[in-house]
């Protein structure tokens, strides 16, 4: 089945699978911008630099299904498929990645399915970023439906070098052997960028550290 097969599989049922995967992305949305307003509030400093929302394509879609073997049909798509709706939010140090996946944990009207931390365990690729599947309640006229969404947190480093690395790694045409030349040099950049995050994270600890101190004297 095709691209063009899934969606005409069932209209109805693929719209209103894209409707639940929307709205749980502005539920999510809404939690987020109060958890750092109130973040803001009480402590006078802004945890999340940027939000990214997005929705995966039909043509993903299949692609995914395909690989892991299952027959392209939209009760497989929902079932299996766990990151549809996403929603990156990218922080300007590792500590407040730590301390919002803390906060989203804490929400009672959602569930934490599962968590993968990329920052503690990194892919082989160097990939680094920490992931939660949630799952929240869409409240509808006549139900109620649990979705999923998938959620990323990560600093603006890891951010600008996954965002590269998708665009160099997904070229089409390259040799072995430049392949393997660039695995190395996406390696390299990848332990930069860390040490660039570790570096920046130490500094602010020294000056919260300073100013707790004159806080108390």
């Amino acid at each position: 089945m095709d691209t063009t097969q899934i969606l005409n599989e069932d209209i109805d049922s693929w719209e209103t699978a894209m409707f639940l995967y929307n709205s749980a992305l502005k539920e999510v949305g809404t939690k987020l911008d109060i958890l750092n307003d109130e973040f803001v509030h009480i402590h006078k400093y802004n945890p999340i630099e940027y939000i990214k929302k997005r929705i995966k394509t039909p043509e993903s879609i299949v692609k995914k299904l395909k690989r892991d073997n299952y027959e392209v049909t939209i009760e497989n798509m929902v079932k299996y498929i766990k990151d549809i709706a996403g929603i990156r939010i990218v922080c300007s140090f590792t500590s407040d990645i730590y301390r919002l996946a803390e906060m989203i944990g804490k929400q009672n009207d959602l569930t934490v399915v599962s968590i993968k931390d990329y920052i503690k365990h990194p892919k082989a690729s160097g990939y680094k970023s920490f992931h939660m599947q949630v799952s929240l309640p869409i409240f509808l006229s006549d139900r109620v439906v649990d979705t999923m969404v998938e959620i990323q947190i990560r600093t603006i480093a890891m951010d600008f070098w996954a965002s590269l690395e998708h665009k160099l790694r997904y070229k089409k045409d390259i040799p072995a052997d430049q392949a393997q030349q660039l695995q190395e040099e996406l390696l390299a950049c990848a332990a930069q960028s860390a040490q660039l995050d570790n570096r920046m994270q130490e500094i602010r600890n020294q000056l919260v550290s300073r100013a707790d101190k004159g806080n108390q004297s």
